[in-house]
């Protein structure tokens, strides 16, 4: 009965969000996707379950499906409102149970894979599966009361907190930290590109035109609700940054609130809805310069991943991003990247690839190159990891 609200509550937040046409089709392309992992046969020996068919089922199920695979671990995903849920206890050997609430489906899957003595891993993109920490994030403030349900007592508390699940599997080290503190084994198993997300970077930046204009595009890709107190960061920045330089565009695209100090520029602001993948990335490449500000030392911005800059680096963009661990680590600061940790330093590093478009695109280009070398599954290098899976089949 909880699933059925939380879905109804998502439905009805993208119907409020994107307006009834648009959030219709959403939801409908959601509908789709549901059917879609339901209807496709399973086999193998490693099978991901998730909470849904979202963007972070992309990247810890599809995603990680396809990196095993090209390191010959044969590995199926499905998700938690799978019908068949129960029966894949016979079928597989592993199970890695991603953003899954604890239902009765979930629950029997976890009971028969524990009687016939097989692996369970719990993987998390987030601080989601502990209450105290949802609390901290502002995704907590922005759904309404029917979604909050799925995260009363953490999402799969349940799973990690059970003695038998020995080993988790994380997108960074600070996450990782975390789960340490539960007496865990953990992996640290980054996100990265599919080979078709590879396929259609490679496509767009082929037939990419050189713009004539001196127009700068700023992009803010936001990704989910959870990111209008991480948006505030940065806003005198912009505020400064488009005063001073009238030929700078704001693109927004995602759920975002904008500040009212930015509305005198309403007119060089641009705000788009969620779009499908390929169209995605091709507004990804639409603009000069990314941005990904978050709160730093809020513990739920802290855990999140690099995503933001090898998603758009991917595409020879650059990114300013806040100087959160993880941004640090993965970003080699005023190379293929930079990180800022106050609003001077936004302003600064912003300053510097506004001023110096061959510094700019020099810097997108590194940035393409790390995206490749270390966020892409055809590239992927997690042999710790690969072996512990091999050693449980």
């Amino acid at each position: 009965m909880k699933q059925i609200t939380t879905k109804i509550g998502k439905s009805l937040t993208v119907l409020k969000k994107d307006g009834f046409w648009q959030g219709g089709k959403n939801i409908l392309a959601y509908l789709i996707k549901f059917l879609k992992i339901i209807l496709t046969p399973k086999s193998g020996d490693i099978l991901i379950i998730s909470g849904g068919v979202g963007d972070s089922a992309r990247y810890r199920a599809i995603h990680i499906s396809e990196e095993l695979n090209l390191h010959n671990l044969k590995c199926a995903n499905t998700i938690q409102d799978d019908p068949f849920l129960a029966r894949y206890a016979d079928k597989f050997k592993i199970f890695i149970f991603h953003r899954t609430s604890y239902s009765a489906k979930v629950a029997k899957l976890i009971e028969a894979a524990k009687k016939q003595k097989k692996e369970i891993i719990f993987d998390t993109d987030d601080l989601l599966y502990d209450a105290g920490y949802f609390a901290m994030s502002d995704y907590s403030k922005q759904i309404n009361a029917m979604e909050k349900a799925t995260f009363e007592g953490g999402l799969g508390s349940e799973i990690v907190n059970d003695e038998y699940v020995k080993v988790c599997t994380t997108t960074t080290s600070f996450l990782a930290d975390k789960l340490k503190e539960k007496n865990k084994q953990v992996f640290v198993v980054p996100n990265k590109l599919s080979t078709e997300d590879v396929e259609i970077a490679d496509e767009i930046l082929k037939n990419k035109i050189i713009k004539n204009s001196d127009e700068i595009r700023i992009g803010y890709f936001s990704g989910t609700l959870s990111h209008n107190k991480d948006f505030a960061t940065i806003t005198d920045a912009l505020l400064e940054i488009m005063e001073k330089y009238p030929q700078i565009k704001l693109i927004l695209v995602g759920p975002l609130d904008i500040e009212s100090k930015l509305n005198k520029f309403a007119d060089r602001i641009k705000q788009s809805p969620y779009v499908p993948r390929k169209e995605h990335f091709r507004n990804v490449a639409g603009v000069d310069i990314n941005v990904s500000p978050l709160e730093i030392g809020n513990p739920f911005c802290e855990g999140k991943s690099e995503l933001k800059f090898f998603g758009t680096g991917i595409l020879e963009v650059p990114t300013v991003a806040s100087a959160t661990q993880t941004f640090k680590e993965a970003i080699s600061d005023g190379i293929d990247g930079f990180v800022a940790k106050n609003t001077a330093e936004w302003v600064e590093k912003l300053k510097k690839l506004i001023t110096d478009k061959e510094f700019r695109i020099n810097m997108g280009k590194l940035a393409r190159d790390k995206a490749v070398a270390k966020y892409t599954n055809k590239n992927s290098n997690n042999e710790e990891y690969y072996n512990y899976l091999r050693l449980k089949l």
